[in-house]
């Protein structure tokens, strides 16, 4: 017997539609840093985790969900602007079919999807993905009149390259976004806006943003009164690489985030900690991916173990 297409094809999600808008201005960023090559790596991924999702769901005559363009903006937008097209299909195809379609899909994925598209590009394309790196756009109409900038025009370290040979990178650039990076991942100043527009809309929790930040520059000024961080100021660390946009966009994902309230506090803090110190003393010098993989790994016993430890302190004695 034949099986029909669901009578509505995409389902919205208010919740999910909020952070799209909210990682607009991390999308016009890219556009305008990078030119339109990286705009379209962007919509290359939107494309892929639609279609994608779409092969598992409407086999069971169930729409697409509007949370896999969340998942379609973040992988895209934390990709290098020169990455080929065809590993970012590759990518998103991962990050949506074995990220959260094979767990069961909407709501019932362990890990965060696009961090998994990413971690699986990252391990499996090494070179594209660290050592690819372009000098952006800047003044004028940017790249808004460009297609691409060369790969062979990078001048300078990556603001994480320098920060671990003890280079601060000049952190107004950090904060506008004038530095080499991720596509969407540079401008602080655009990812904090969108930040505040998700924990203002209710669409994050802003318990784990809070945690994350202030634990990352905790960890931060520790190992700078340690030595560890020498010639680099704690605002460069944190306004270095995917930290505020993971914080803002990542660390933030309702699924796989806790639902307790201390659980969000321990989720965040972790998170924040572990990658400013994964950074210095690890192989790797962006961490975000892969502390965020394993604390969603470490959600369910943290879960449990938050909701034992209040259940003991609330039984009568």
């Amino acid at each position: 017997m034949a099986r029909r297409l669901p009578s509505k094809l995409f389902l919205t999600q208010s919740a999910m539609l909020r952070v799209c808008y909210a990682l607009v201005l991390p999308a016009l960023a890219g556009l305008y840093l990078f030119g339109w090559r990286a705009f379209a790596l962007v919509l290359v991924s939107l494309a892929t985790g639609l279609l994608t999702e779409a092969l598992f769901t409407f086999r069971d005559g169930k729409p697409v969900t509007s949370a896999v363009l969340v998942t379609g903006l973040i992988f895209g937008l934390s990709l290098p602007p020169a990455l080929p097209l065809w590993m970012a299909v590759l990518g998103m195809m991962v990050a949506v079919g074995i990220g959260k379609m094979a767990f069961g899909g909407l709501g019932q994925n362990v890990f965060n999807p696009a961090m998994v598209g990413r971690c699986f590009l990252y391990i499996t394309f090494p070179v594209q993905m660290t050592n690819q790196w372009v000098e952006p756009f800047w003044g004028g109409g940017g790249g808004f009149l460009a297609w691409a900038g060369s790969v062979e025009a990078l001048s300078r370290a990556t603001p994480l390259e320098g920060i671990r040979k003890g280079v601060s990178p000049n952190l107004w650039e950090a904060v506008v976004g004038n530095i080499p990076g991720s596509v969407g991942e540079t401008s602080t100043l655009l990812i904090l806006a969108g930040g505040v527009y998700l924990i203002y809309r209710k669409a994050a929790p802003w318990r784990i943003a809070l945690a994350c930040l202030v634990s990352g520059i905790g960890a931060a000024v520790l190992l700078k009164a340690g030595g560890q961080l020498p010639g680099v100021s704690v605002p460069a660390v944190i306004s270095s690489g995917g930290f505020m946009f993971g914080t803002a966009f990542v660390a933030t994902e309702p699924i796989t985030a806790p639902k307790t309230t201390s659980g969000q506090w321990i989720y965040g803090a972790a998170i924040g900690g572990l990658t400013v110190a994964l950074r210095r003393f690890s192989n790797f010098a962006e961490s975000f991916m892969f502390v965020v993989l394993l604390m969603n790994a470490l959600v369910p016993i943290l879960e449990r173990t938050v909701r034992a430890i209040t259940a003991r302190k609330q039984a009568p004695k």
